[in-house]
């Protein structure tokens, strides 16, 4: 039996399949949304280190970085601790990128909230700040509580 608090991934997809139509209107695919992501957090990566990243084969990368330079989402420096390779930075048009993202998220947000009122707004936040608290505490540890359980889960079957 489904656990209700799945329609939490499932709302969260529904708004990822918003973001997606908004991003392919401006010519960019899902994978490539997934290769600017991974050139955000540290700017200045190799294609061999963003392959590793997103677990995906060398000539893919280039593929992607090569379409999103010449769309202006990404851009090429000389690594100045290697000479044979490139570091990848995002353009102020990735930026745009994520707030565009955001902004298609929010809309989509304020439209399924709207149905609640005041008190449940309100209530409901509350809890979803207190669950996602739980969440990133529980990932940033490594999941020992998730995994405990499951591991004694299967002890007991």
């Amino acid at each position: 039996m489904e656990h209700p608090a799945r329609k939490i991934t499932k709302i969260a997809r529904e708004a990822e399949r918003l973001v997606l139509l908004a991003m392919r209107r401006d010519g960019i695919g899902t994978a490539e949304i997934d290769c600017i992501h991974a050139v955000r957090p540290p700017p200045g990566i190799t294609q061999t280190e963003l392959a590793a990243a997103l677990n995906s084969d060398k000539p893919a990368i280039a593929r992607r970085t090569a379409s999103l330079e010449r769309k202006g989402y990404l851009r090429r420096e000389p690594n100045p601790e290697d000479g044979r390779s490139h570091l990848l930075f995002p353009t102020e048009k990735a930026e745009g990128l994520r707030n565009a993202k955001a902004d298609a998220e929010n809309l989509f947000y304020e439209y399924i909230m709207a149905g609640l009122g005041e008190a449940e707004r309100t209530a409901f936040l509350s809890a979803l700040d207190t669950l996602y608290t739980r969440s990133k505490e529980e990932s940033r540890a490594g999941f020992p509580h998730i995994i405990m359980d499951e591991a004694k889960h299967e002890t007991e079957e």
